[in-house]
């Protein structure tokens, strides 16, 4: 049996990991674009000088000879015959496969804005590649745009700050994160930041990046007519799936990304999925187990994804942890919030619930009650009955001692 894996990141590795520990014997090929195996979330870390290349694995030492794997790298998929059982690659070569599993992840989304694609000096942030393109260029840039105010944005500002630039960041959204936090908790970093120096642009995009002779960007011109001098820029304003080279295979996609059900399965038999490439859940415990549940699959197990939470992101800025728990914002006025604050102490906490049921949570300068919360939103435990605050519910209103003092579970 031979197995091969393309993607070398959180899905690919730990779809390689459960294969090999499912199929002692089997082959198994890893192939990547990626020469290195790092961890994407923690980029930012090189930026600031914090982690070297090799502390950034995350899979530890010597991974292809521990998992006795064959790790072709530096290449990347460009097409799959799926008559043939065949993936090709861009040094001409081809792979025969048994079953094959795409988890090739997603790159920057470059939009069709004047400038933004043509710049010399612009970069996404996605890759360890785009980390090198940065630092070459870091000492020499006074004047930094980044585009995007989502978790990779914030992350590279973040990374930016120790080097002592004019920071702009921008988006279209009201506010930064704004897929993970609300309007108070976000507000409380976009504060943060702006006493470090970083101006920010909300409700706003670029209309153009104006190209020097060189064809380095030297300003961005924004919707209102805002003019910022720029000397590079990082775009992070999404990410699209990378699935251009199954064009034509008669795999599935959508306008997301690669289609693939619960159990990691796309419409051809023997191809899985699994991460970033669906175009469907970008965080990194998605990824890790959508690659051991289709590695399962591939082995022949029937595992499914239907047990898993999801919509948990965790994020550290300036000293500051921050969680968010399933839908925690974006809702209407069917939904009930609860929240506490302690401004003096930086803490927030705010619990969405609808019908007795928790739907989703922000926790911010204190994280200790995630682990409850993260149970009763993904059991989806009816909490109307319980008689206190939301924040005070702990186990034990859901556990009981019977005559005999065994306990029972009762929702």
């Amino acid at each position: 049996m031979r197995f091969v894996v393309l993607g070398a990141s959180a899905a690919g590795t730990n779809v390689v990991r459960k294969l090999r520990e499912l199929n002692k014997d089997a082959e198994i090929i890893m192939v990547s674009e990626d020469t290195s195996i790092y961890s994407r979330c923690i980029l930012y870390h090189h930026l600031k000088g914090e982690r070297t290349l090799e502390e950034l694995n995350f899979v530890g030492p010597c991974f292809e000879e521990r998992m006795n794997i064959t790790w072709i790298n530096g290449v990347r998929a460009t097409g799959v015959d799926i008559e043939n059982k065949r993936v090709l690659f861009s040094d001409n070569r081809s792979i025969e496969y048994d079953k094959l599993c795409i988890a090739t992840g997603s790159h920057p989304n470059f939009f069709p804005i004047p400038g933004l694609r043509e710049g010399m000096n612009i970069t996404g942030f996605r890759n360890f590649v785009d980390v090198e393109f940065i630092e070459e260029r870091l000492e020499a840039a006074e004047n930094i745009f980044v585009m995007g105010a989502g978790l990779v944005g914030i992350d590279v500002v973040a990374g930016l700050l120790p080097h002592g630039k004019n920071i702009t960041l921008v988006d279209m959204a009201p506010y930064m994160l704004g897929i993970q936090l609300d309007d108070y908790s976000a507000g409380v970093y976009g504060r943060m930041f702006a006493e470090k120096g970083v101006k920010q642009y909300y409700n706003m995009g670029a209309k153009e990046f104006v190209l020097d002779e060189n064809g380095n960007c030297y300003k961005v011109i924004l919707n209102d007519g805002t003019e910022i001098d720029t000397d590079l820029v990082i775009n992070c304003a999404g990410v699209r799936a990378n699935v251009e080279f199954l064009e034509g295979s008669g795999i599935e996609c959508d306008k997301f990304g690669l289609v693939f059900d619960e159990k990691g399965q796309t419409n051809v038999p023997d191809i899985y999925g699994a991460g970033d490439v669906s175009g469907r859940a970008p965080i990194w415990p998605v990824a890790v187990k959508e690659g051991m549940i289709a590695a399962y699959n591939m082995s022949g197990i029937e595992k499914s994804m239907d047990d898993f939470f999801a919509s948990k992101s965790t994020m550290n800025f300036l000293g500051l942890p921050s969680m968010s728990l399933g839908q925690a914002n974006r809702y209407d006025d069917t939904y009930t919030e609860e929240i506490y604050k302690d401004e003096e102490k930086g803490i927030y906490k705010k619990v969405v619930h609808k019908d007795g049921v928790i739907t989703g949570a922000i926790l911010q300068g204190d994280l200790s009650y995630s682990g409850v919360l993260t149970q009763l939103i993904r059991r989806k435990i009816d909490v109307s009955r319980i008689k206190k605050p939301l924040f005070e519910v702990d186990y034990s209103d859901f556990f009981h001692m019977k005559d005999n003092f065994e306990f029972f579970y009762e929702d």
